[in-house]
């Protein structure tokens, strides 16, 4: 299960991660295993009801041991609503459409939420994100940490 707070990692894979101590890494291996550079699909928990929940992209950006560090794709589009998502703390960066998306939509990363994500719920790897766009979402991470 994946649970987060904003600006920390929590949740039953991520106790003792301390997530000022996560160096974001881009490591993306054909190996059939989830690396941070890659996006894969796992469940993710709502913020409102971390009971609740859905499956959907994660970028990965980072590991801590056995556990991965992540962050939620989405197919809306938060730019016309920038400023209001701000206001609630939320940040979104595009990254384009690519294979991680069935029908080819663009999609945004939102990055003030990170996500512990066991590898074992990895549901299937979606795409590999290019090292440029993967370092602009970084940028987008460390200025909203």
């Amino acid at each position: 299960m994946i649970k987060t707070v904003l600006g920390r990692i929590v949740g039953d894979a991520a106790d003792g991660i301390d997530p000022d101590q996560v160096s974001m890494e881009y490591t993306p291996t054909p190996d059939g295993r989830p690396d941070p550079g890659e996006i894969v699909w796992t469940w993710v928990a709502y913020e409102d009801d971390p009971s609740l929940g859905k499956d959907r992209p994660v970028l990965l950006v980072a590991r801590a041991g056995e556990v991965l560090v992540g962050l939620m794709l989405t197919s809306q589009d938060h730019d016309r609503d920038a400023a209001d998502e701000a206001s609630f703390g939320r940040y979104w960066v595009d990254i384009g459409s690519g294979p991680w998306d069935a029908q080819g939509r663009p999609s945004e990363v939102r990055v003030d939420r990170l996500l512990s994500v066991d590898p074992a719920d990895v549901r299937r790897e979606g795409a590999v994100l290019d090292r440029v766009r993967f370092d602009q979402v970084v940028d987008a991470v460390l200025a909203h940490r």
